[in-house]
């Protein structure tokens, strides 16, 4: 009986170690996702103008992919914007990009090839509207733009599907009663300078490189335009994804004498299709959450990105390697 005891409690001992390495092999089946391994390959991003916040954006990112997911080479790939990003990666041109959510709308709205196929990761800062005149304009309203030349971005960028809505909203023909001047906000600040245009929008972070440069060597000021809300809403489909907003006091101070200006913003998200893949999805979702700060520190609308916003992607469903993300970190 007692030479029996060490046999039972070896036994026993095996039995537990072996019940242990069970529940540990269940909760890692649990936890790792089967088969897939890290992420690896190239992927295009497309971003927008040169000089634009997308472009720096996705300059960025990439550092900070190239450290998340040393495995995963990002080509990045100018554009005119939103609509020829939606275009691009809807298309297969390019797996990932930025674009705001009037955009997207339209795009779903209007049909176009590979809509069905669009998905979101996240949703990202918001872009706001900003027109920009000299210091001595007589512009004082967008109602005031009658008869001017003015800037309304390139033909494929969210500042000319913007630009022509608010003009539409403020009572204009955005063909017939301006002179419509079709160029990026890597030209129009020239072009103002210049006096070959009397005026330009723009939509993008705050506060913009481009915009903020030219302020500083050219008098110029930033035209309200937060009175035109309710119109744009009332003209339904993608005018819905607008809102209120008001641009700082020192988003611009040179420009804005010290005060706020009432305009337009516009959710930016970070966009894919169904077909990408769901580990690297989620990846790339977890750096572009993860690097706000870093990214932040030189575009400073990046700063705004934040998980507890960054799943409210309407129009789009998330793709699911960026619900997976979302599931990791919720509390």
């Amino acid at each position: 009986m007692l030479q029996a005891l060490p046999r039972i409690s070896r036994r026993r001992t095996l039995q537990g170690s072996a019940a242990a390495l069970v529940v540990f092999g269940l909760l890692m089946w649990w936890l790792l996702p089967i088969g897939e391994s890290e992420p690896r390959g190239r992927i295009t991003f497309s971003t927008g103008v040169p000089t634009g916040v997308y472009q720096r954006y996705g300059e960025l990112l990439d550092t900070a992919l190239a450290h998340d997911l040393p495995d995963v080479d990002m080509r990045l790939r100018t554009s005119e914007g939103s609509q020829q990003n939606l275009a691009r990666v809807a298309g297969g041109e390019a797996d990932f990009t930025i674009a705001t959510a009037d955009a997207v709308a339209k795009y779903l709205q209007d049909g176009m090839p590979g809509a069905e196929l669009l998905r979101s990761c996240a949703r990202l800062y918001d872009d706001y509207v900003q027109l920009v005149v000299p210091r001595g304009s007589k512009v004082r309203t967008a109602a005031d733009l009658r008869d001017k030349r003015v800037g309304v971005g390139q033909d494929g960028s969210g500042v000319r599907l913007v630009s022509n809505q608010l003009l539409t909203a403020a009572g204009l023909n955005p063909h017939l009663d301006i002179t419509p001047v079709s160029a990026g906000i890597d030209t129009m600040p020239g072009l103002l300078e210049d006096g070959d245009i009397d005026a330009f929008f723009w939509s993008g972070g705050l506060p913009t490189s481009a915009v903020r440069d030219l302020s500083k060597r050219f008098e110029i000021r930033l035209v309200p335009l937060g009175e035109l809300v309710d119109k744009l809403h009332a003209a339904g489909g993608g005018a819905r994804h607008y809102r209120s907003a008001v641009m700082p006091a020192d988003a611009y101070r040179s420009a804005q004498d010290g005060e706020a200006v009432p305009t337009v913003a516009v959710a930016n998200l970070l966009v894919t299709t169904e077909l990408m893949d769901a580990s690297l999805t989620e990846g790339l979702t977890r750096t572009v959450i993860g690097s706000r700060d870093r990214i932040g520190n030189q575009v400073h609308a990046a700063q705004l990105v934040d998980l507890r916003s960054a799943i409210y992607t309407d129009p789009l469903p998330l793709h699911e390697g960026a619900q997976r993300y979302y599931r990791s970190v919720k509390p």
